[in-house]
């Protein structure tokens, strides 16, 4: 079931999506060459803490850190760790708070260092769309007009979308109902909602160089390309409104 939140919940939420927001400004500040995923993730917990909020990927599910931070082919649910930073890498960082009850979640990639010319089309084309998927959102519109947005435009640019995972909608829980593809399927059009306002969606565009084809790494947490090319994440929280979408986490 799909829940509308209330102007108070929304408020909530917003708050964590500030929390969140200025987490990953602080990562995008001091991810350079030669810094530990480790070091990113204590900075982090310690900054979204002193705030208030809790970073809520910590034990979830068994999730030993309190960010994700994956790099090059790991495409999400990459654990920090003693690994330093490479120039030319990059580095998708995934954030999620919890504030009074209620959630965040955003994320985003980031080049450390110079990197190619297509890395960097990899990621503008990633983050263009996820502004095109919010762009088409408001009141009384279908949830594919989001997965077609997403779809059309990273296949226009020659990527390939990642199937095996789904933006969600958030609240009370980090992963509420719906699951929010980032492609059009039979299935989706058949079960396809209509958004209300007051809805909230985490909208998160995971594309790759290659193929879409992913598996799962030996911590059994990140997800990696299964060609080894490349990929990208960005994702924000929104709410539905009747003539548009409010992003909570900018």
């Amino acid at each position: 079931m799909i829940i509308c939140k209330s102007a108070r919940e929304i408020d909530l939420m917003r708050s964590a999506g500030k929390i969140t927001a200025e987490a990953l400004k602080l990562a995008k500040k001091i991810a350079k060459k030669d810094i530990t995923t480790d070091y990113l993730n204590d900075e982090l917990e310690k900054f979204i803490r002193a705030q208030g909020g809790i970073p809520i990927f910590n034990g979830y599910r068994g999730f030993p850190k309190s960010i994700c931070t994956s790099i090059n082919e790991e495409i999400v649910h990459g654990i920090p760790g003693k690994r330093k930073l490479k120039n030319g890498d990059i580095l998708s960082i995934d954030v999620g708070v919890g504030y009074k009850k209620y959630a965040a979640d955003a994320a985003l990639t980031i080049p450390i260092g110079e990197i190619t010319e297509e890395a960097q089309k990899l990621l503008d084309v990633c983050e263009q769309a996820l502004g095109l998927a919010i762009g088409v959102i408001k009141a009384n519109v279908k949830l594919s007009s989001i997965s077609g947005a997403i779809q059309t435009h990273v296949e226009k640019n020659g990527f390939s979308v990642v199937r095996n995972y789904t933006g969600h909608g958030i609240g009370r829980c980090m992963h509420e109902e719906p699951q929010i593809p980032n492609y059009v399927s039979e299935s989706l059009l058949r079960t396809d909602e209509t958004l209300k306002p007051g809805v909230t969606l985490a909208i998160e565009p995971m594309i790759c160089m290659g193929r879409c084809e992913t598996v799962v790494s030996s911590n059994k947490w990140a997800v990696v390309t299964k060609d080894g090319k490349l990929s990208a994440h960005f994702e924000h929280t929104v709410v539905v409104t009747e003539n548009g979408a409010e992003v909570l986490t900018r």
